[in-house]
C-alpha cells in the first residue's frame, strides 16, 4: 500500500516486493513530466487547441470551454492524444512561452509574471 506526497501528489511507500509500477509509477512519471521544468505555451486560450502535440502544456484560464471547462488555473497537458489536468500548488513556477514571462502560482492564482 502506498502513500501520497502532499506536494507533488506522487505515490511512495510500497511494501518490499510490491512493484506499484502499473498505475502508481505511471502516474508518478506523468506528473513529474508535467511539473519539472514547467513551461506552457499559453495561458489565455479559452478553447483547447485543435491540433496539439503530445507534451504541449497550457494553463487553463477562467471561462475555458470544452474539455477545459471547470479546470481554471490547472495545467492541461496533452499525453497520448488526450488531455490530462494537474492542479498547481502554491509556489510552483512556470515559464509562459508566448509572453516570455515567469509566473508563480499563489493562493489567488497565477501571478502576472516577470519578463525574462
Amino acid at each position: 500500500m502506498s502513500s501520497t506526497d502532499p506536494n507533488l501528489g506522487l505515490n511512495y511507500g510500497w511494501t518490499l516486493g510490491e512493484s506499484g509500477w502499473d498505475t502508481g509509477m505511471d502516474a508518478n512519471l506523468k506528473r513529474l513530466g508535467v511539473v519539472v521544468g514547467l513551461s506552457v505555451k499559453d495561458r489565455d486560450l479559452t478553447t483547447p487547441p485543435t491540433s496539439p502535440a503530445n507534451g504541449d502544456r497550457y494553463i487553463v484560464p477562467t471561462a475555458a470551454t470544452g474539455v477545459w471547462a471547470g479546470k481554471t488555473n490547472q495545467i492541461a497537458v496533452r499525453i497520448d492524444g488526450t488531455w490530462e489536468f494537474h492542479p498547481p500548488k502554491v509556489g510552483w513556477l512556470c515559464y509562459i512561452e508566448d509572453e516570455a514571462k515567469l509566473s508563480a502560482y499563489k493562493s489567488t492564482g497565477w501571478s502576472a509574471g516577470i519578463a525574462i
